[in-house]
């Protein structure tokens, strides 16, 4: 081999060893990882997650007169499972019935005690008027009597006549008081016999109120639709062991499939960026590749506690423009909430940027040396913030700072 081929050979391996001297690091970390200044589209977005639902809801509710029985805290003894179809007229639950039965025992028993007392005061109210009856019969035979013998006392002395006239005259006074106190003791038993017999009528009524009640504890769906079940104040849903109170009677409802929303919390930091009719585009957790177009309706103005924190969130409606078959209430959603879009604007990843005394700056690899530059920034996302100044497009620059030039001084813009 000839001292020059030498020399060609050995020159390029001196300085690839030399190379990797210069560059190479025993600690990996120290590796800077570049990117370049982009242009496009700059989406400022919130991003929360949420859950569908109906904005239209027909209820499934219990009896509407437990009130009226002083019924409350009625268990559910039996429900269908969430998301089965049911027409009109379906069996959906049941509810525990045993505190209306209770009920019923004890209308039975005042019910028994109540016609026994009609039928008494029924036989009174005949025995009594009867005697009374007989009563004024007698008195008017005897008058009779008495008139027959007036009639044949002409011959007697006066004083005898005198004496039968008074006698007959004593009898007609006590016909009429006593015609007068039968019509009194008839409208006294009519009265009564009201009083009872309203009595039995009223118990009897409550009895046939208190069966319908328990023949309506069996719950039936009067409309088509999905079950799905409803929720308590705490937002768990109800289920079987679940009670229901004359002040809150649903147990499940039938959304309307074509009217769906998704119910999400914000937090305090992004709550001040959301307002009615942005954009949003939503998506399903349980089907990745439906994606739906949405804008917010409703945007909380007073936050609520979450459960077991501190943490203040506050409700956002957003509703979806279109419908889908496959999406159903309760499923997780993820919302992307449009705040702000540019278009045609410089982008550089957040990490890119550092700062110091209020002075943002960056550092460009201009392909043979490494520049600190200052930087005037636009809007940020959670991942890029817009280059007004001090970069142009596909310019490199690092994610990290490079070692040794924490030192180096800052580029002003030009």
């Amino acid at each position: 081999m000839t001292k020059k081929r030498l020399l060609y050979i050995g020159i390029p391996v001196l300085l690839l060893i030399f190379g990797y001297t210069f560059f190479s690091s025993d600690d990996e970390d120290q590796i800077s990882i570049t990117t370049k200044v982009i242009r496009g589209e700059f989406l400022n977005e919130v991003i929360i997650s949420g859950e569908a639902q109906s904005t239209s809801l027909k209820n499934i509710d219990g009896p509407a007169n437990l009130r009226k029985f002083r019924l409350n805290n009625i268990k559910i003894q039996d429900l269908i499972p969430e998301g089965t179809v049911v027409k009109a007229g379906d069996y959906v639950g049941k509810l525990d019935p045993s505190p209306v039965n209770e009920q019923i025992i004890e209308a039975r028993l005042n019910l028994e005690s109540a016609e026994s007392k009609y039928l008494q005061e029924q036989l009174d109210t005949t025995l009594t008027l009867k005697q009374e009856r007989t009563a004024i019969k007698d008195i008017e035979f005897n008058m009779q009597e008495d008139e027959l013998e007036l009639k044949q006392s002409i011959y007697e002395s006066p004083t005898t006549i005198k004496q039968l006239e008074i006698k007959i005259e004593r009898a007609t006074r006590d016909l009429r008081e006593k015609k007068e106190d039968y019509s009194i003791k008839k409208r006294k038993a009519v009265a009564k016999m009201v009083e009872v017999g309203t009595e039995v009528s009223k118990i009897r009524t409550k009895l046939d109120d208190l069966i319908a009640l328990q023949a309506s504890f069996t719950i039936h769906s009067d409309a088509s639709g999905m079950v799905t079940y409803a929720k308590n104040w705490d937002g768990s849903k109800k289920k079987v062991g679940s009670d229901i109170n004359a002040w809150n009677l649903t147990i499940a409802t039938l959304p309307d499939l074509t009217k769906m929303e998704s119910k999400t919390f914000s937090n305090e930091v992004d709550i001040r960026k959301l307002k009615e009719d942005q954009e949003v585009s939503v998506g399903f957790d349980a089907f990745p590749d439906i994606t739906m177009d949405g804008v917010v309706t409703t945007v909380a103005n007073v936050g609520e506690n979450k459960r077991g924190s501190d943490i203040k969130l506050f409700q956002v409606l957003i509703k979806l423009k279109d419908s889908n078959a496959r999406i159903r209430p309760g499923m997780t959603t993820s919302n992307r909430i449009l705040i702000q879009k540019q278009e045609d604007v410089l982008m550089i990843p957040l990490e890119a940027v550092f700062s110091k005394d209020s002075i943002s700056y960056v550092y460009t690899d201009s392909g043979f040396s490494i520049t600190k530059k200052q930087v005037e920034l636009g809007e940020s996302n959670e991942d890029v913030i817009i280059v007004t100044k001090g970069l142009k497009e596909k310019d490199v620059v690092y994610l990290s700072k490079p070692v040794g030039l924490e030192e180096k001084s800052i580029a002003e813009v030009n």
